[in-house]
């Protein structure tokens, strides 16, 4: 029986619905890439909001990003409507999508929109544990027909810088010595204290690393204010100063992603979210948690122990 993806005819558009948050369109990466490895042809278009376009941009596998308007969706005229995003208003778009195929994850609400519901991810990858969410969003590609493979890392692309007489080089290659720090998370429960942050910012100092601080517009970085800080730079900036980082430090928050999509060494504190779910995918890290799930209890130690081992080499990728 042929799956779905075999059914599609060539160069059919797929609009995949991934309308926010930040570390969700950066774990959604993976999969895009496993549809296109699967079908190159295909013409595939990300609608998301425009505050998380950047995270896109550039990226093979997306050939077009829309905002999240029905008008735009039915003029792209998909053949195939992947909900990703999974609350109400992106079911409302998914049904009005005038997409052959409708399909969404079997726990979404609103199930008479869809017409290919994807089953858990533990069923189609054929475990029984915790799956991390970079392979729950990848195993929506398997059941409509991607072969299963191991899911890669996230993929982000920054600016590219050229050299005389030499192709464009990414970014990334140029490697300076600065640890980002994000001190700041959506609530309280996932945020660390400032004393904390300060002294991994002296610990780094002291080891000749640049510790720089980072922010949205509205978070208040004035404890911060003895090192560089930066407050509400576009998310491209914020993609450039990552991808020529050489470590980040931060609470469990989109950045966090975005600094382990370009590879880097991080060190994240977790509070109540499951590590084993949101944790750093796919690169060298390091996760401090606490007993009990309260981040107030993360002591200073065992951040500076962790970025210790960091330093030292005694530490794992995330898989």
């Amino acid at each position: 029986m042929e799956s779905l993806l075999e059914c599609l005819p060539r160069e059919s558009r797929v609009a995949i619905l991934r309308f926010r948050s930040l570390g969700d369109c950066v774990l959604t990466t993976p999969a895009l890439a496993i549809l296109k490895r699967c079908r190159p042809d295909l013409r595939v278009a990300v609608v998301v909001e425009d505050r998380f376009r950047a995270i896109f941009e550039e990226n093979p596998g997306v050939d077009e990003i829309l905002r999240p308007q029905l008008s735009l969706l039915r003029r792209y005229r998909p053949a195939l409507c992947l909900n990703l995003h999974g609350g109400s208003r992106s079911a409302w778009m998914t049904a009005a999508s005038g997409a052959r195929y409708r399909a969404g994850f079997g726990h979404y609400r609103h199930q008479f929109v869809y017409n290919v519901r994807i089953p858990r991810a533990q069923q189609i990858l054929g475990v029984e544990r915790t799956v991390h969410t970079a392979e729950h969003l990848a195993s929506a590609m398997f059941y409509l027909g991607a072969p299963v493979e191991e899911v890669g890392a996230a993929n982000l692309v920054a600016a590219t810088l050229r050299v005389a007489s030499a192709e464009p080089l990414p970014i990334a290659t140029q490697r300076v010595a600065t640890t980002i720090i994000h001190p700041i998370a959506a609530t309280p429960e996932k945020t660390w204290h400032a004393e904390g942050f300060l002294a991994v910012a002296g610990r780094l100092k002291s080891s000749g690393l640049e510790p720089i601080f980072i922010g949205a517009a509205g978070d208040d970085l004035s404890p911060f204010r003895a090192y560089r800080t930066i407050s509400g730079a576009p998310l491209s900036e914020i993609k450039r100063l990552l991808s020529t980082a050489s470590l980040f430090v931060g609470n469990d928050s989109g950045p966090a992603h975005m600094a382990a999509a370009f590879g880097l060494p991080v060190v994240v504190i977790f509070g109540a979210s499951n590590p084993a779910i949101w944790g750093p995918w796919r690169t060298v890290s390091e996760v401090v948690t606490a007993p009990g799930g309260s981040i107030a209890q993360v002591s200073i130690s065992q951040v500076l122990d962790a970025l210790q081992r960091i330093s030292m080499g005694t530490k794992k990728a995330h898989v």
